[in-house]
């Protein structure tokens, strides 16, 4: 079965994650088809538009955990790290007008390479969450680029708390630019195959967009909360505040990121803080060397453990080395954001050289 489905239709072209046994999680063999089809379809003049699509009844789950997990002795996941990372710096300045039609889950790696996409789209059963702090990891694939810039300190909140977002939320936040009823997806899906080359992909999108209605539990209904308490510097000083705090919410909260690797907390909230005066391309050098230093357990196995208690055993009860906060120092996360070799560091090219080159030079 192909991983990557792709359609070609004048002057559009179809891509569809074709995955769904496994929530569409991606792994090597499809990072490389999507690097392939983006770099083709980017030197194609006869193509202007990009539909990115998914089978099954989720977009993305994000990355292939349990790829990772089996392969942590031999560093076989070296590849899939640098090309999905140098995939993603590429798809921010995509010279091709995409649209992503997210459904379902939309996580993780799933959602870092339709971020960029010109128009996302999202429809009732759509959620979006970063929860790579819950397997002891850290919100990658160039979400310490886009999370910071969202409203407030709603980008601090998805890290730390890996909380999903629904389609109203989305929207109200920009993580998606429209939303469609899944019902009449199909119907907008013709419309842009059929689009004749002066017409507006935009008016196209709006003749069916819809304002879905906020939920009671709206995360953006939180925001006063969230911009009181995420604001502050230290992790302690987060939870703190919520435990504080006479509001339900807020202490269920703190309860919730205590359960929760210490270490990965604190390596994801500096990742954040940083984020937020860095450029893309910072971020992502930084990203991956988190990644790598991770996957390697530099400080700490507590990604293995994480993905064991989720992925493998699935008992839900990781047991987290560092136990506690105060055992996770200032020098243990300067060491996961900081250390690497300079031959392993991702080889963007620079301003002036050729677009697609450097690849893979890991």
């Amino acid at each position: 079965m192909e991983e990557v489905l792709v359609d070609a239709h004048d002057r559009v072209r179809v891509m569809t994650l074709n995955r769904p046994q496994v929530l569409n999680c991606l792994n090597l063999s499809v990072v490389s088809r999507l690097a392939e089809l983006f770099e083709q379809w980017e030197r194609d003049e006869s193509v202007e538009l990009i539909i990115i699509k998914a089978a099954g009844k989720v977009f993305s789950a994000g990355g292939d955990l349990r790829m990772f997990y089996d392969h942590r002795k031999d560093e076989s996941w070296k590849e899939v790290v640098y090309k999905k990372y140098w995939l993603d710096y590429h798809l921010y300045s995509y010279r091709k007008t995409r649209v992503a039609i997210w459904h379902g889950l939309v996580v993780g790696g799933g959602a870092g390479f339709t971020f960029p996409s010109t128009f996302r789209i999202v429809t009732e059963n759509a959620a979006f969450s970063t929860p790579e702090v819950a397997v002891g990891f850290h919100t990658d694939c160039s979400a310490s680029y886009f999370l910071p810039r969202l409203p407030g300190h709603l980008g601090e909140y998805l890290a730390l708390t890996g909380s999903k977002l629904d389609c109203a939320d989305m929207l109200a936040c920009g993580i998606a630019t429209h939303f469609v009823p899944s019902k009449d997806v199909p119907e907008l899906e013709k419309t842009l195959l059929n689009l004749q080359p002066e017409s507006s992909i935009q008016e196209a999108i709006q003749g069916f967009a819809k304002m879905p209605e906020a939920e009671a539990s709206s995360v953006m209904k939180r925001m006063t909360w969230i911009n009181s308490c995420f604001s502050k510097d230290r992790v302690e000083e987060i939870i703190e505040s919520l435990a504080s705090t006479n509001d339900e919410w807020c202490k269920e909260t703190a309860r919730s990121l205590r359960r929760l690797s210490p270490i990965a907390l604190k390596q994801a909230l500096a990742s954040i803080r940083q984020g937020r005066t860095q450029s893309l391309k910072k971020c992502l050098e930084r990203e991956q060397r988190i990644t790598l230093n991770c996957l390697r357990s530099l400080v700490s196995d507590d990604l293995y453990e994480g993905i064991r208690a989720v992925v493998v055993d699935k008992d839900r009860a990781p047991k987290w080395n560092p136990s506690t906060l105060a055992e996770v120092t200032d020098d243990m996360v300067e060491m996961i954001l900081n250390t690497y070799t300079a031959r392993e560091q991702i080889q963007l090219p620079l301003e002036g050289e050729e677009r697609w080159s450097g690849k893979y030079l890991a």
